[in-house]
């Protein structure tokens, strides 16, 4: 298999006539990566999935897996590729190792003899035999991995594999994606859920309006969030005047019995001994970094990441 790397995407258009649902999606995702791609429900993600895994045709631009364009190598480009588009789909009659057996057999003879280690490593073994119509949306959710990894892939595409879990669920998912990444696979995690995406994610794409408005490690593009302090004083109007002749403090605001404001470190550390003395009491400092839901929201103009997934994401 070729060891270019496991995503390219360059230029992706889709238009549904003369609705554009992706505008022009570039994302390189590296070998080994934990890949998150955020947006807005609507904003493109699963369009951009579907064009990837060769699902729907782009309207312009093109993808390679491995070096492979799954529209021109058909099958062959998805060698090393799995995943699940939309969640994965079970005939709920059935046991969740059968199930796995009916896929195994679409596949090469090694895939079943995969199945009780994949079984295993999603933690469903003891669950195995039962009626997958009385698994919870979590072990359904993670019978759909079991089933991706029969066939050993390198590359692992997700598409919001937490949505619907309740906490328990949700801490279950992270630590498969970890140990998972800890085995060297690459994984390309969809979601709207941030905080999963801080906890398991090494680099990020966020996609707003169908277009990608930022794409690159995580800690880049949280350090790129701008600390606020909140300082509670019982003499606040004479700490805001104090705070708005020091170099290096801005945007003072009163909020209540504090004064907000941003300062580097140094400015903060000045900006103390003036007040103490002042005689000004300080009572709390507190510092206050932008969150990547606060980065979202400024670079996706606003749109909300936690919307109804009921709507058709486009």
């Amino acid at each position: 298999m070729s060891d270019a790397e496991p995503v390219v995407a360059r230029g992706l258009v889709k238009r549904y006539g003369d609705i554009v649902a992706v505008a022009g999606v570039d994302l390189t995702v590296e070998a080994g990566d934990v890949f998150g791609y955020l947006g807005p429900n609507g904003a493109g993600k699963t369009t951009s999935l579907r064009m990837m895994l060769g699902l729907i045709r782009p309207t312009e631009g093109r993808v390679e897996l491995f070096g492979r364009d799954p529209l021109v190598d058909g099958a062959k480009a998805l060698d090393g590729v799995a995943g699940f588009v939309e969640g994965p789909r079970f005939y709920p009659y059935l046991s969740g190792r059968r199930n796995l057996r009916l896929l195994a057999d679409y596949d090469e003879p090694v895939s079943r003899s995969r199945i009780e280690a994949v079984l295993e490593l999603v933690e469903l073994r003891d669950r195995a035999k039962d009626r997958v119509g009385g698994y919870s949306h979590g072990m359904r959710q993670r019978l759909g991995i079991a089933a991706a990894l029969l066939r050993q892939p390198r590359l692992l595409l997700l598409d919001e594999p937490a949505t619907g879990l309740d906490p328990a669920g949700m801490r279950d998912m992270r630590d498969l994606i970890r140990r998972l990444a800890g085995e060297g696979l690459t994984i390309v995690l969809s979601s709207h859920l941030l905080y999963e995406v801080e906890e398991v994610c090494n680099r990020v794409a966020i996609i707003g309006k169908g277009s990608i408005v930022y794409a690159g490690p995580l800690g880049e593009l949280m350090a790129t969030a701008t600390s606020e302090y909140r300082l509670v004083t019982r003499d606040v109007e004479r700490a805001r005047a104090i705070a708005l002749n020091q170099r290096g403090v801005a945007d003072v605001v009163v909020a209540g019995d504090a004064i907000r404001f941003a300062a580097d470190e140094d400015a903060v550390a000045t900006l103390t001994v003036a007040l103490g003395q002042a005689r000004v009491p300080i009572m709390q400092l507190v510092t206050e970094t932008a969150s990547l839901e606060d980065l979202f929201l400024t670079l996706t103009g606003g749109e909300s990441s936690d919307a109804d997934r009921a709507a058709v994401a486009l």
